[in-house]
Protein backbone atom coordinates (compact mmCIF):
# COMPACT_ATOMS: atom_id res chain seq x y z
CA UNK A 1 0.00 0.00 0.00
CA UNK A 2 0.93 3.78 -0.42
CA UNK A 3 1.84 5.97 2.13
CA UNK A 4 -0.91 8.06 1.99
CA UNK A 5 1.21 11.37 1.98
CA UNK A 6 3.29 9.96 -0.72
CA UNK A 7 4.31 12.97 -2.98
CA UNK A 8 3.68 10.63 -6.13
CA UNK A 9 6.08 10.68 -9.06
CA UNK A 10 6.51 9.16 -12.18
CA UNK A 11 4.70 8.13 -15.61
CA UNK A 12 0.72 7.69 -16.39
CA UNK A 13 0.39 5.68 -19.42
CA UNK A 14 -2.88 7.54 -20.86
CA UNK A 15 -1.86 8.02 -24.30
CA UNK A 16 -4.30 6.94 -27.67
CA UNK A 17 -2.70 5.28 -30.33
CA UNK A 18 0.28 2.74 -30.34
CA UNK A 19 0.97 1.08 -27.34
CA UNK A 20 4.11 -0.05 -25.84
CA UNK A 21 5.46 -3.44 -25.81
CA UNK A 22 5.23 -5.36 -23.14
CA UNK A 23 8.79 -5.80 -22.43
CA UNK A 24 8.91 -1.83 -22.14
CA UNK A 25 6.49 -1.87 -19.60
CA UNK A 26 8.68 -4.28 -17.34
CA UNK A 27 11.87 -2.68 -18.33
CA UNK A 28 10.03 0.62 -16.45
CA UNK A 29 10.11 -0.57 -13.19
CA UNK A 30 13.83 -0.93 -13.08
CA UNK A 31 13.95 2.47 -15.19
CA UNK A 32 11.87 4.54 -12.38
CA UNK A 33 13.46 3.07 -9.74
CA UNK A 34 16.81 4.41 -11.15
CA UNK A 35 15.56 7.76 -11.81
CA UNK A 36 14.48 7.98 -8.00
CA UNK A 37 10.80 8.50 -9.66
CA UNK A 38 7.85 5.98 -7.48
CA UNK A 39 4.94 5.81 -9.51
CA UNK A 40 3.59 3.76 -12.74
CA UNK A 41 -0.50 4.11 -14.06
CA UNK A 42 -0.95 1.62 -16.65
CA UNK A 43 -4.39 3.27 -18.24
CA UNK A 44 -3.63 3.20 -22.59
CA UNK A 45 -6.61 4.17 -24.23
CA UNK A 46 -5.76 1.38 -26.61
CA UNK A 47 -6.84 -1.34 -23.97
CA UNK A 48 -10.80 -1.86 -24.60
CA UNK A 49 -11.03 -3.41 -21.60
CA UNK A 50 -10.10 -0.53 -19.76
CA UNK A 51 -12.50 1.61 -21.61
CA UNK A 52 -15.08 0.79 -23.72
CA UNK A 53 -15.69 -2.81 -23.16
CA UNK A 54 -14.97 -1.91 -18.97
CA UNK A 55 -17.40 -4.16 -17.90
CA UNK A 56 -15.51 -7.55 -20.14
CA UNK A 57 -12.42 -9.59 -18.50
CA UNK A 58 -9.37 -9.61 -20.43
CA UNK A 59 -8.64 -12.58 -21.77
CA UNK A 60 -6.65 -14.90 -19.87
CA UNK A 61 -3.14 -14.50 -21.22
CA UNK A 62 -3.65 -10.33 -21.09
CA UNK A 63 -4.58 -10.75 -17.67
CA UNK A 64 -1.36 -12.56 -16.32
CA UNK A 65 0.69 -10.16 -17.84
CA UNK A 66 -1.59 -7.41 -15.61
CA UNK A 67 -0.98 -10.07 -12.69
CA UNK A 68 3.09 -9.94 -13.93
CA UNK A 69 3.69 -6.24 -13.96
CA UNK A 70 1.71 -5.13 -10.92
CA UNK A 71 4.55 -8.23 -9.21
CA UNK A 72 7.56 -6.81 -11.00
CA UNK A 73 6.74 -2.64 -9.45
CA UNK A 74 5.84 -3.98 -6.44
CA UNK A 75 9.22 -6.00 -6.09
CA UNK A 76 10.92 -2.84 -7.21
CA UNK A 77 8.87 -0.53 -4.99
CA UNK A 78 7.40 1.47 -7.28
CA UNK A 79 3.68 2.05 -6.57
CA UNK A 80 1.83 0.70 -9.72
CA UNK A 81 -1.72 0.99 -10.93
CA UNK A 82 -4.46 1.02 -13.50
CA UNK A 83 -6.75 3.51 -14.86
CA UNK A 84 -9.89 2.39 -15.40
CA UNK A 85 -12.41 4.31 -17.76
CA UNK A 86 -15.96 3.32 -17.03
CA UNK A 87 -17.31 5.02 -20.07
CA UNK A 88 -20.32 7.36 -19.97
CA UNK A 89 -21.07 5.16 -16.44
CA UNK A 90 -22.24 8.56 -14.93
CA UNK A 91 -24.85 8.59 -17.44
CA UNK A 92 -26.96 5.93 -15.41
CA UNK A 93 -26.05 4.51 -12.26
CA UNK A 94 -28.23 2.11 -10.84
CA UNK A 95 -28.24 -1.28 -9.22
CA UNK A 96 -27.28 -2.94 -12.28
CA UNK A 97 -24.57 -0.59 -13.60
CA UNK A 98 -23.14 -0.60 -10.00
CA UNK A 99 -23.15 -4.14 -9.62
CA UNK A 100 -20.79 -4.28 -12.93
CA UNK A 101 -18.54 -1.56 -11.47
CA UNK A 102 -17.96 -3.51 -8.33
CA UNK A 103 -17.45 -7.04 -9.95
CA UNK A 104 -14.39 -5.48 -12.01
CA UNK A 105 -12.93 -3.05 -9.22
CA UNK A 106 -13.03 -6.37 -7.17
CA UNK A 107 -11.21 -8.10 -10.20
CA UNK A 108 -8.53 -5.05 -10.26
CA UNK A 109 -8.07 -5.60 -6.49
CA UNK A 110 -6.67 -8.85 -7.24
CA UNK A 111 -3.42 -7.10 -8.65
CA UNK A 112 -2.85 -6.05 -4.97
CA UNK A 113 -1.93 -2.58 -6.95
CA UNK A 114 -1.41 0.17 -4.12
CA UNK A 115 -3.20 2.85 -6.58
CA UNK A 116 -6.51 2.91 -8.77
CA UNK A 117 -7.42 5.73 -11.01
CA UNK A 118 -10.73 6.16 -12.29
CA UNK A 119 -10.75 8.43 -15.39
CA UNK A 120 -13.84 10.46 -16.53
CA UNK A 121 -11.32 12.10 -19.38
CA UNK A 122 -12.47 12.44 -22.69
CA UNK A 123 -15.74 11.31 -22.48
CA UNK A 124 -19.24 14.37 -23.03
CA UNK A 125 -19.61 16.07 -20.31
CA UNK A 126 -23.23 16.76 -20.51
CA UNK A 127 -24.89 16.28 -17.48
CA UNK A 128 -26.37 18.39 -15.09
CA UNK A 129 -25.31 16.13 -12.15
CA UNK A 130 -22.20 14.87 -13.56
CA UNK A 131 -19.97 16.42 -10.35
CA UNK A 132 -22.31 14.08 -8.08
CA UNK A 133 -22.76 11.17 -10.08
CA UNK A 134 -18.91 10.86 -10.56
CA UNK A 135 -18.33 11.14 -7.05
CA UNK A 136 -21.35 8.29 -6.26
CA UNK A 137 -19.15 6.58 -8.43
CA UNK A 138 -15.73 7.03 -6.87
CA UNK A 139 -17.34 6.95 -3.09
CA UNK A 140 -18.31 3.20 -4.05
CA UNK A 141 -14.76 2.56 -5.06
CA UNK A 142 -13.34 3.80 -2.52
CA UNK A 143 -15.11 1.66 -0.05
CA UNK A 144 -14.88 -1.68 -2.21
CA UNK A 145 -10.95 -1.01 -2.37
CA UNK A 146 -9.96 -0.26 1.32
CA UNK A 147 -6.61 0.96 1.70
CA UNK A 148 -6.01 1.32 -1.80
CA UNK A 149 -4.81 5.16 -2.91
CA UNK A 150 -7.62 6.28 -5.25
CA UNK A 151 -6.90 8.77 -7.93
CA UNK A 152 -9.59 10.81 -10.35
CA UNK A 153 -9.33 12.43 -13.41
CA UNK A 154 -12.41 14.92 -14.19
CA UNK A 155 -14.02 15.22 -17.66
CA UNK A 156 -12.77 19.06 -16.98
CA UNK A 157 -9.60 18.42 -15.94
CA UNK A 158 -7.76 22.11 -17.42
CA UNK A 159 -9.28 25.64 -17.62
CA UNK A 160 -8.53 25.02 -21.30
CA UNK A 161 -11.70 26.04 -23.69
CA UNK A 162 -10.99 22.74 -25.68
CA UNK A 163 -12.49 20.71 -23.45
CA UNK A 164 -16.10 22.22 -23.89
CA UNK A 165 -15.31 22.71 -27.38
CA UNK A 166 -15.14 18.81 -27.69
CA UNK A 167 -17.25 17.64 -24.72
CA UNK A 168 -19.87 19.80 -23.88
CA UNK A 169 -20.59 22.87 -21.68
CA UNK A 170 -19.28 22.08 -18.28
CA UNK A 171 -22.21 22.28 -15.66
CA UNK A 172 -22.26 25.30 -13.21
CA UNK A 173 -19.89 24.82 -10.29
CA UNK A 174 -18.63 21.09 -11.91
CA UNK A 175 -15.25 21.63 -9.61
CA UNK A 176 -16.62 23.06 -6.72
CA UNK A 177 -19.27 20.14 -6.06
CA UNK A 178 -16.50 17.85 -7.32
CA UNK A 179 -14.28 18.71 -4.44
CA UNK A 180 -16.95 18.74 -1.71
CA UNK A 181 -18.37 15.36 -2.62
CA UNK A 182 -15.25 13.37 -3.44
CA UNK A 183 -13.33 11.86 -0.14
CA UNK A 184 -10.72 13.96 1.38
CA UNK A 185 -8.11 11.75 0.90
CA UNK A 186 -8.72 11.06 -3.24
CA UNK A 187 -6.46 12.33 -5.32
CA UNK A 188 -7.63 14.75 -8.19
CA UNK A 189 -5.97 15.05 -11.82
CA UNK A 190 -5.50 18.38 -13.65
CA UNK A 191 -3.20 18.73 -16.44
CA UNK A 192 -2.32 22.99 -16.17
CA UNK A 193 -4.04 25.60 -17.54
CA UNK A 194 -4.29 23.84 -20.98
CA UNK A 195 -4.03 20.12 -21.75
CA UNK A 196 -0.75 20.23 -23.05
CA UNK A 197 0.80 23.41 -20.80
CA UNK A 198 3.86 24.55 -22.27
CA UNK A 199 4.61 25.97 -18.74
CA UNK A 200 3.18 25.29 -15.31
CA UNK A 201 3.75 27.66 -12.46
CA UNK A 202 2.58 27.46 -8.49
CA UNK A 203 0.47 30.33 -9.79
CA UNK A 204 -1.15 28.43 -12.34
CA UNK A 205 -2.08 26.17 -9.64
CA UNK A 206 -3.12 28.03 -6.79
CA UNK A 207 -6.53 28.52 -7.82
CA UNK A 208 -7.91 25.29 -9.34
CA UNK A 209 -6.38 23.96 -5.75
CA UNK A 210 -9.34 26.40 -3.97
CA UNK A 211 -11.55 25.56 -6.31
CA UNK A 212 -11.49 22.18 -5.36
CA UNK A 213 -10.29 22.26 -1.85
CA UNK A 214 -7.50 19.83 -1.75
CA UNK A 215 -3.45 19.57 -3.94
CA UNK A 216 -4.50 18.21 -7.44
CA UNK A 217 -2.52 15.48 -8.93
CA UNK A 218 -0.67 17.15 -12.00
CA UNK A 219 -1.59 14.90 -14.95
CA UNK A 220 1.65 16.77 -17.41
CA UNK A 221 1.31 15.97 -21.13
CA UNK A 222 5.12 16.36 -21.59
CA UNK A 223 5.85 14.06 -23.26
CA UNK A 224 3.10 12.69 -24.93
CA UNK A 225 3.06 12.85 -28.85
CA UNK A 226 0.00 10.79 -29.53
CA UNK A 227 -2.00 13.50 -31.49
CA UNK A 228 -2.53 14.76 -35.20
CA UNK A 229 0.01 17.45 -34.45
CA UNK A 230 2.28 15.96 -31.54
CA UNK A 231 2.67 12.85 -33.56
CA UNK A 232 5.01 14.90 -36.03
CA UNK A 233 8.11 15.29 -33.19
CA UNK A 234 9.88 13.34 -30.75
CA UNK A 235 9.76 15.27 -27.42
CA UNK A 236 13.16 14.25 -26.30
CA UNK A 237 14.37 16.96 -24.26
CA UNK A 238 14.39 16.97 -20.32
CA UNK A 239 10.99 18.53 -19.07
CA UNK A 240 11.20 22.10 -18.49
CA UNK A 241 8.97 24.91 -17.81
CA UNK A 242 7.44 23.61 -14.45
CA UNK A 243 8.41 25.68 -11.10
CA UNK A 244 10.12 23.54 -8.18
CA UNK A 245 8.23 24.83 -6.03
CA UNK A 246 5.33 23.15 -6.95
CA UNK A 247 6.19 20.27 -4.71
CA UNK A 248 4.69 22.54 -1.91
CA UNK A 249 1.42 22.66 -3.68
CA UNK A 250 0.71 19.31 -5.48
CA UNK A 251 -0.39 15.68 -4.40
CA UNK A 252 2.32 14.59 -7.12
CA UNK A 253 3.88 15.04 -10.54
CA UNK A 254 2.83 12.27 -13.23
CA UNK A 255 4.02 12.53 -16.83
CA UNK A 256 1.85 11.08 -20.16
CA UNK A 257 5.01 9.77 -22.12
CA UNK A 258 4.97 8.88 -25.63
CA UNK A 259 3.86 6.05 -27.46
CA UNK A 260 8.19 5.95 -27.60
CA UNK A 261 8.36 4.35 -24.16
CA UNK A 262 12.36 4.48 -24.20
CA UNK A 263 12.37 7.56 -25.68
CA UNK A 264 10.35 9.25 -23.17
CA UNK A 265 13.38 8.94 -20.67
CA UNK A 266 14.88 12.01 -21.17
CA UNK A 267 11.47 13.68 -20.69
CA UNK A 268 11.06 11.64 -17.04
CA UNK A 269 14.93 12.07 -16.11
CA UNK A 270 13.94 16.12 -16.20
CA UNK A 271 11.08 15.12 -14.09
CA UNK A 272 13.56 14.01 -11.58
CA UNK A 273 15.80 16.52 -11.54
CA UNK A 274 13.21 19.06 -11.18
CA UNK A 275 12.09 17.53 -7.73
CA UNK A 276 15.92 16.90 -6.71
CA UNK A 277 15.59 12.83 -7.08
CA UNK A 278 18.39 10.06 -7.70
CA UNK A 279 17.85 10.44 -11.81
CA UNK A 280 19.50 14.06 -12.27
CA UNK A 281 22.63 12.06 -12.20
CA UNK A 282 23.00 12.49 -16.05
CA UNK A 283 24.61 9.01 -16.31
CA UNK A 284 21.98 7.01 -16.05
CA UNK A 285 20.29 7.78 -19.40
CA UNK A 286 22.96 6.72 -21.77
CA UNK A 287 23.93 3.58 -19.68
CA UNK A 288 20.22 2.55 -20.22
CA UNK A 289 19.63 3.89 -24.12
CA UNK A 290 23.25 2.68 -24.75
CA UNK A 291 26.11 5.05 -24.98
CA UNK A 292 25.95 5.47 -29.18
CA UNK A 293 22.06 5.73 -28.88
CA UNK A 294 22.80 8.33 -26.71
CA UNK A 295 25.26 10.33 -28.15
CA UNK A 296 23.43 10.39 -31.70
CA UNK A 297 20.22 11.14 -29.82
CA UNK A 298 21.95 14.26 -28.56
CA UNK A 299 22.71 15.52 -32.25
CA UNK A 300 19.65 15.38 -33.49
CA UNK A 301 16.89 15.27 -30.54
CA UNK A 302 16.29 19.41 -30.71
CA UNK A 303 15.48 18.62 -34.60
CA UNK A 304 13.32 15.90 -33.69
CA UNK A 305 11.81 17.98 -31.31
CA UNK A 306 11.17 21.49 -33.12
CA UNK A 307 11.26 20.46 -36.99
CA UNK A 308 9.97 17.60 -36.73
CA UNK A 309 9.19 14.48 -39.37
CA UNK A 310 7.27 17.71 -41.56
CA UNK A 311 10.28 20.03 -40.95
CA UNK A 312 12.53 17.90 -42.16
CA UNK A 313 11.17 16.05 -44.70
CA UNK A 314 10.89 12.71 -46.42
CA UNK A 315 14.80 12.19 -47.69
CA UNK A 316 16.43 13.37 -44.48
CA UNK A 317 13.84 11.21 -42.15
CA UNK A 318 14.41 8.15 -44.59
CA UNK A 319 18.68 9.03 -44.18
CA UNK A 320 18.40 9.41 -40.91
CA UNK A 321 16.10 6.10 -40.10
CA UNK A 322 19.00 3.81 -41.94
CA UNK A 323 21.56 5.74 -39.38
CA UNK A 324 19.65 4.76 -36.26
CA UNK A 325 19.10 1.31 -38.00
CA UNK A 326 22.58 0.67 -37.67
CA UNK A 327 22.28 1.77 -34.54
CA UNK A 328 21.45 -1.76 -31.43
CA UNK A 329 18.82 -1.48 -29.27
CA UNK A 330 14.80 -0.64 -28.78
CA UNK A 331 15.23 3.10 -28.13
CA UNK A 332 17.07 3.19 -31.81
CA UNK A 333 14.15 1.13 -33.27
CA UNK A 334 11.87 3.81 -31.75
CA UNK A 335 13.34 6.19 -33.59
CA UNK A 336 13.84 4.77 -36.62
CA UNK A 337 9.95 3.82 -36.75
CA UNK A 338 9.01 7.33 -36.22
CA UNK A 339 11.52 8.60 -39.01
CA UNK A 340 9.79 6.25 -41.32
CA UNK A 341 6.19 7.13 -40.67
CA UNK A 342 5.04 4.11 -38.71
CA UNK A 343 3.72 6.36 -35.53
CA UNK A 344 1.59 8.53 -37.95
CA UNK A 345 -1.36 9.89 -35.69
CA UNK A 346 -4.62 7.79 -36.80
CA UNK A 347 -8.02 9.52 -35.79
CA UNK A 348 -9.69 6.03 -35.57
CA UNK A 349 -7.70 5.45 -32.14
CA UNK A 350 -9.79 8.16 -31.16
CA UNK A 351 -13.60 5.91 -31.32
CA UNK A 352 -11.72 3.08 -28.89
Amino acid sequence: MTDPGAFLTGVIEGYYGRTWPFETRLAYAAYLARAGLNTCIYCPKSDPYLRKRWRDSWPDSQWQRLVELAGVYRSRGIYWGVGLSPFALYREYGTRQRAALREKVLQLAELRAPLLAILFDDMPGDCEALAQRQADIVCDVCDWMGETRILVCPTYYSFDPVLEKHFGRMPADYWPELGRALPPDVDIFWTGNRVCSATISVDDILPINSSLGRRVMLWDNYPVNDGAVRSNFLYCESLSGRDPALRDHLAGHLCNPMNQGLLSLPALAGLAALYGLAGSNPEWLPEVLGASLWQQLCTDRATFQYAGRSGMGEPRCQALARVYDAIPGRAAEEIAGWLRGEYAFDPACLTD
